[in-house]
């Protein structure tokens, strides 16, 4: 009995595998019509990447209709579920009010858990963010870390609010940096 569990086990992984690859591999070559069929069966059984891939067809076009209130849902379950790029785009979707109402709340908090598993396009807008609240050091500590894993843009708002600043907030915005990395990102 045990080894047929085993064996259910691993039919169905590979299976679910095989789905993720063949979705892929037809979105890589222009057959969205195919990834579309994949991906929604494989959301549809909670898999975040499809979710995320799914919700990502639907913000794009390609191979549906580009409905934005479509997208919203399948990129909320897979950010529910941890998928960094799926916060960073659900981020993007509240803080510009696309497919859901304008919310700067609930941009920041999943600009916040993006950016706490490293992605470093979430810490550019947190730093956007921050500036926006009128809040220089913390900006200059989101660009900072998001330049240091090689984020151009971050890099170049960093270094034109270190004109702005005083040598003090620099110098703790940069505190604050080391201290955030050093936490690995959380609870900066």
């Amino acid at each position: 009995m045990k080894g047929f569990f085993l064996i259910f086990v691993f039919l169905f992984s590979a299976n679910a595998f095989a789905g993720w690859d063949e979705a892929n591999a037809a979105y890589r070559v222009g057959d969205y019509k195919a990834a579309l069929r994949e991906y929604k069966i494989l959301a549809e059984q909670g898999d975040a990447k499809a979710q995320f891939g799914l919700g990502a067809m639907y913000l794009d076009g390609k191979g549906i209709i580009q409905d934005y209130k479509s997208a919203f849902p399948w990129i909320t379950k897979a950010a529910e579920q941890g998928h960094s790029r799926a916060q960073l785009f659900l981020g993007i979707m509240y803080d510009d009010g696309i497919g859901t109402d304008q919310d700067n709340k609930a941009a920041f908090h999943w600009f916040t858990k993006s950016g706490e598993q490293g992605n470093a396009e979430a810490q550019f807008f947190l730093g956007i963010m921050e500036y926006d609240r009128l809040d220089g050091t913390r900006a200059h500590m989101w660009w900072n870390i998001a330049a240091s894993q090689g984020n151009a843009e971050a890099q170049d708002l960093r270094d034109k609010i270190e004109n702005r600043l005083p040598p003090s907030q620099i110098e703790r915005a940069q505190d604050l940096a080391r201290e955030c990395v050093a936490k690995e990102y959380k609870n900066c």
